[in-house]
């Protein structure tokens, strides 16, 4: 793999956590959202309609299943990490809740999908939530006033990627990736809108850091780190973006400890080898059954929930 597309790739997938509090420190999470996606869902749209081969053959129930897909993956998943980070947790603790999906989606593989999953892929899971417990309660002594519930917050919206991870799998009829991101991201849009209008926080802050916030999010998180996952995805296959994947927690984490003075000391480093050595446990546990930490990363992000932020 070309050592600086996986760096770019890292990068770009990190930017959407920091850009996340770029944006919490000029305007409410509805507001810096609802501008993320209505320019996104407009370009979309119209690439749309300029390429129509991709949607030839998508039915209406296809659609309505990336909806559900998209409320779940994209919009629930985005405006729980953003609520966390405004409410004070810290950048590298939200994305480590959130690398944790994988794991929890590969354990409940069996149950729910009747794939094997290995006793070494249930301890890498044990692991890996130790590894979370580990570095909030490190970022929670740190936080100082922010409330314990706070940190329930991500851990809403990685149920909630657990939940689209799921659907998608499930569904009996794909659609090119290039609909569903564009499902998701009008779908995300219209949520974000009707929500920001209600609550009288549509209007953009005349402020510069807002639009750099937005611009970070578009230009960094979504066209970069999403274009990226499906260049390397396409050269290097899927192991070895799920080896990449989760160096984003550490990256954020530090990241957001260089950028913004969150909290990095011996317990978060130490919690962020824990979840390291998860994942490898995981890997190796899944042997060639496919099972497990694969199957819940066996397809690019647009697909299978879109977040930005993943990507944040």
């Amino acid at each position: 793999m070309n050592i600086l597309l996986s760096v770019a790739f890292v990068l770009c997938w990190s930017s959407g956590f920091i850009g996340a509090k770029l944006g919490a420190g000029s305007a409410s999470a509805l507001t810096v959202l609802m501008w993320r996606f209505v320019p996104l869902a407009v370009v979309l749209v119209a690439v749309a309609v300029v390429m129509r081969s991709a949607w030839r053959g998508v039915t209406a129930r296809d659609l309505a299943r990336q909806a559900v897909v998209g409320l779940l993956s994209q919009s629930g998943y985005l405006l729980s990490v953003y609520h966390a980070i405004q409410l004070g947790v810290s950048s590298g603790t939200t994305a480590l809740i959130d690398g944790v999906q994988p794991l929890v989606a590969g354990a409940l593989a069996g149950p729910l999908l009747g794939q094997y999953v290995s006793g070494r892929q249930w301890l890498g899971l044990g692991l890996g939530l130790s590894g979370v417990a580990v570095v909030t309660l490190a970022d929670a002594a740190a936080g100082g006033d922010v409330a314990w519930w706070a940190y329930a917050v991500p851990l809403l919206g990685m149920l909630s990627l657990v939940a689209a991870t799921f659907l998608e799998s499930r569904a009996r009829s794909r659609v090119a990736p290039s609909v569903s991101l564009t499902v998701h991201c009008v779908t995300s849009a219209v949520l974000f809108s009707v929500l920001a209008l209600g609550t009288g926080t549509a209007a953009p802050p005349a402020r510069g850091d807002f639009w750099l916030a937005v611009t970070w999010l578009v230009a960094l998180s979504t066209f970069g780190g999403y274009g990226l996952y499906w260049l390397i995805l396409k050269r290097s296959g899927v192991t070895e973006v799920n080896t990449l994947m989760f160096l984003m927690a550490p990256v954020t984490a530090v990241w957001g400890a260089l950028m913004f003075g969150e909290p990095f000391g011996v317990q978060t480093a130490l919690g962020l080898t824990v979840c390291l050595v998860a994942v490898v446990v995981v890997h190796r546990g899944g042997g060639r059954r496919g099972t497990g930490l694969t199957a819940a990363r066996s397809e690019p992000e647009e697909n299978r929930w879109t977040r930005s932020p993943g990507s944040a």
